[in-house]
């Protein structure tokens, strides 16, 4: 079975509608889909309100922004109750900080020349969760940048001007939002921290003990070492093994729906706990 459970639409800072990734998922054979935008089930419900097409099989999820220590780390939660009052509360706490952060970048930026930059974004970012990346849609669109990535690397990249740390939920409290609803909690993208190999061991651990269950194994492609070491932390930690392409762009080189490694045969796929 090909499973993709990790992915963004334009309800998060995704490229596509969730209508048409699912259609690009069915496309490209992606059989058990998971839309996981950043702190909001936005995407997911419209696909449900429209109706599935045959053939694939959608779970409700969601991808929390959290911090442990000083440090951000993202939480994928899968096959949750999408009406449990304790996530929709998580999910409220999110988007008010991110409108908080959004609103001090706006004045950030305000301060380097650029007025109106908050009021832009928003209206770039519309019905969809604002972000760093309308800020730099909004700069490239008003002629102060040549493109999004020149954005990022002049005033939004970190440490720069517009890298403003958002007040995310601890970790803990983010995988008690997904377990209280009956979803599993998966450590997204280990390997996108940085961390070295005593931290990210720490952080599993943590992220264990507080009720986490699975570890995205496969994120996307990634050489086959590193695969391997992740599944060897996933079975130290006795964790279930998730898979994702971390899809956000249909243009974008490093991921398509669909496209990651294969889980090693000897890992317990995330599925289990609910099929």
């Amino acid at each position: 079975m090909l499973a993709d459970l990790h992915c963004h639409t334009t309800a998060s800072d995704g490229g596509l509608p969730a209508s048409e990734l699912v259609l690009r998922a069915l496309d490209r054979g992606v059989e058990l889909l998971a839309i996981t935008d950043h702190d909001t089930l936005d995407g997911y419900l419209a696909v449900q309100a429209q109706g599935l097409p045959p053939h694939i099989d959608l779970i409700p999820g969601i991808e929390f922004s959290s911090t442990w220590g000083n440090t951000g780390v993202h939480i994928v939660g899968l096959n949750l109750d999408v009406q449990h009052p304790q996530l929709l509360a998580g999910v409220a706490q999110q988007k008010a900080a991110r409108l908080l952060r959004a609103e001090m970048i706006g004045q950030r930026l305000a301060k380097k020349g650029y007025s109106g930059c908050f009021e832009g974004a928003s209206a770039i970012a519309g019905d969809s969760q604002l972000g760093r990346p309308h800020f730099a849609q909004f700069l490239v669109a008003q002629g102060h940048v040549n493109s999004v990535q020149q954005a990022f690397k002049r005033y939004l990249g970190a440490g720069k001007i517009g890298d403003v740390k958002a007040t995310w939920a601890d970790m803990g409290t983010v995988v008690e939002w997904i377990t209280a609803s009956g979803g599993v909690a998966v450590l997204a993208h280990p390997l996108h921290y940085k961390m070295t190999a005593t931290k990210l061991r720490a952080l599993i651990g943590d992220f264990q003990e507080a009720g986490g269950q699975a570890i995205e194994v496969s994120s996307g492609v990634l050489p086959n070492d590193k695969v391997q070491h992740i599944a060897q932390l996933a079975q130290q930690f006795g964790l279930y093994a998730s898979c994702g392409s971390d899809f956000h762009h249909p243009d974008a080189q490093w991921g398509d729906i669909g496209k990651m490694s294969p889980l090693p045969s000897h890992c317990q796929p995330v599925w289990q706990l609910w099929q």
